[in-house]
């Protein structure tokens, strides 16, 4: 098998990988561990990404990503941060010689990281994260490697932008259809209450509803489900009507 087998392939993998089959969480994993396999030298993988305004590593291939990239997060200060803030790859050649970002440095070192690449994931001009990958070898990354390295972070953005988009039109469109139903069980319940009314009305019916729901401190539907499971409405108070 060539060099570039296992990088075809990896990538093969991301362009067919279908997000409804997995949670966002399965789906940045794959990611991750596709991407730890990609380049040679490369012994695991991890992604910067804001969660609830901060900048985490939420996902990784090896448990001492989050530990290392907890430096860089307690400073501010980072290859990985600045990858995915200003939208550039970054490099380190050795962590033992690095002058900028110490801290990052320093806890890479001691975890024996010698070198590091930190790739963009940007879509459309929206910066996603950061795409991290981590070396036990020093010296500098080929052209190959980086080439090797902006594919899969290209790739890998797409994916998270579609599982990000996937999961937020799946979560309206469960949204909507609750809505929906719970619309029809409202206008159910209105035709029980008008069948009830002396002169009937929409308005009126929704009305009664409305004041019951505040009255009892119970959700609109809630009442209106109870209406229907009885099949009839209690007589209506006679205050209800005329106010």
């Amino acid at each position: 098998m060539s060099e570039q087998d296992p990088i075809r392939e990896g990538l093969a993998a991301l362009s067919q990988f279908f997000v409804a089959d997995c949670t966002v969480g399965e789906t940045l994993q794959r990611v991750v561990d596709l991407s730890a396999g990609a380049i040679g030298r490369v012994d695991f993988a991890g992604l910067t990404m804001p969660v609830e305004g901060e900048p985490v590593t939420p996902v990784f291939s090896d448990p001492e990503a989050p530990d290392i990239d907890s430096a860089q997060y307690e400073a501010n200060s980072g290859p990985c941060l600045d990858a995915y803030r200003l939208g550039e790859v970054f490099a380190i050649e050795d962590t033992e010689t690095e002058q900028r970002w110490p801290h990052f440095c320093a806890a890479a070192a001691e975890h024996g990281v010698r070198s590091t690449l930190s790739l963009p994931l940007a879509v459309a001009g929206e910066h996603l994260g950061a795409l991290n990958m981590y070396s036990s070898t020093a010296g500098p990354f080929s052209d190959a490697d980086r080439g090797t390295g902006t594919a899969f972070a290209t790739q890998a953005a797409v994916v998270l932008a579609n599982a990000q988009a996937y999961w937020d039109a799946r979560s309206m469109a469960e949204g909507l259809q609750a809505a929906m139903e719970h619309r029809a069980v409202i206008e159910q319940a209105k035709g029980l209450i008008m069948a009830a009314m002396p002169q009937p009305s929409p308005d009126a019916a929704f009305d009664i509803l409305t004041r019951a729901s505040q009255r009892e401190n119970r959700k609109l539907r809630d009442i209106a489900a109870e209406i229907i499971a009885n099949k009839t409405y209690r007589p209506i108070p006679s205050a209800d009507i005329e106010e």
